[in-house]
């Protein structure tokens, strides 16, 4: 069976910009939603989601930031990442990951009141194409 690489799952990465973000309610409840990676898709284990302060999703992050990531491809390309998430609020960084596209959800862009930054940091990544599937664990 063939493996791919981190490189290779990158590509795949690159044409998808909608994933389900899993997280995990201070009860203990899993919660889903559809997020936009934003294009941000240079993949070397790090995602970046913009989002509002006041969201379900903050809440469940900032009480368990473990994360599950999942994405469908082309070609029956399915990705699961799970990882850490971290809140960023800072002007600088916020400023890094934006795309003028984004103001369809944040109006008043980076000065929209409330808008966060969720940095993933992937630990392992699951892959499963047709007769291919794998796992890596994700350094760096």
């Amino acid at each position: 069976m063939a493996t791919l690489t981190l490189n290779g799952i990158a590509r795949h990465l690159r044409k998808l910009d909608i994933c389900m973000m899993v997280t995990q309610s201070p009860r203990g409840v899993l919660n889903s939603r559809p997020m936009s990676n934003n294009g941000d898709v240079s993949y070397k284990g790090d995602s970046y989601f913009f989002t509002y302060e006041g969201s379900k999703k903050i809440k469940d992050i900032t009480a368990n930031p473990q994360v599950s990531l999942n994405f469908e491809g082309e070609k029956e390309m399915y990705i699961s990442i799970t990882g850490k998430a971290k809140l960023i609020r800072n002007r600088a960084q916020l400023e890094e990951h934006w795309l003028d596209s984004l103001k369809q959800w944040f109006k008043q862009g980076l000065d929209t009141p409330g808008i966060v930054l969720i940095h993933v940091k992937g630990s392992k990544l699951s892959y499963w194409q047709k007769n291919k599937q794998g796992e890596l664990k994700i350094t760096g």
